[in-house]
């Protein structure tokens, strides 16, 4: 059977990553969390003491801490750097709060990029985050662009983090995200943007089985015409 490469775009708790996963499972593809690979450079960026002016250091850090993904007995993904499991730190607020600014850094995104691209180099692969369809694999087959409205964005982050024991605020998270928003959208290099030939697709008040659905019909045509 042939198979294709899907890249999902879209702003933060857009349901990217929970989209990709159950994708990936029903297609038998391989998915890649390239927005875990950004957090985990911004931790290590935290952990050292580092700003965004000492990229040399941090490039160097990144090499000598592979990242690495794996799957626990549940099914769910484990994210290490340099063998330690760094799945729940990564997640942490202020990571979330830097993120951007670590991603925004052209050599950061240079040297994962290359690293995201690799692993693509065989079809059958899944890859989502805020410029996948533009700049990290901008031939693949289907390109989806996934929107949300802040508030529901916000609703969606403050349950994940209630799940995961992370306390939050949800008026914060509403102006977190808003900021975030705006920082990815007008960064320099590689900015959040739907690619030309992408599918956007507004999910507010859409469930996740409706928004796979509609992906899942998208990709079988695709892969049904050979």
């Amino acid at each position: 059977m042939k198979t294709i490469r899907i890249a999902i775009d879209g702003p933060a708790s857009s349901g990217k990553s929970t989209v990709a996963k159950i994708l990936a499972k029903k297609l038998g593809y391989t998915y890649l969390d390239t927005g875990a690979m950004y957090r985990c450079a911004t931790y290590l960026a935290l952990q050292n003491g580092l700003d965004a002016s000492q990229v040399d250091t941090l490039l160097t850090l990144i090499e000598e801490n592979p990242i690495n993904f794996g799957k626990a007995a549940d099914g769910s993904q484990i994210v290490s750097l340099a063998g330690q499991d760094v799945t729940l730190a990564i997640r942490q607020n202020d990571v979330t709060n830097n993120v951007s600014a670590i991603s925004a850094i052209p050599e950061v995104r240079e040297k994962l990029v290359d690293e995201q691209r690799r692993i693509a180099a065989d079809s059958g692969i899944i890859m989502d985050g805020r410029d996948i369809g533009t700049v990290v694999l901008p031939d693949a087959e289907l390109k989806i662009f996934l929107v949300a409205s802040v508030e529901e964005r916000a609703e969606r982050r403050f349950k994940e983090n209630q799940e995961k024991g992370i306390t939050s605020d949800f008026e914060t998270l509403k102006q977190e995200i808003a900021d975030r928003d705006y920082k990815d959208s007008h960064r320099k290099f590689s900015p959040l943007k739907a690619a030309d030939d992408a599918i956007t697709l507004d999910t507010t008040g859409v469930s996740i089985q409706g928004v796979v659905d509609f992906i899942l019909e998208k990709a079988k045509k695709i892969i049904d015409r050979g």
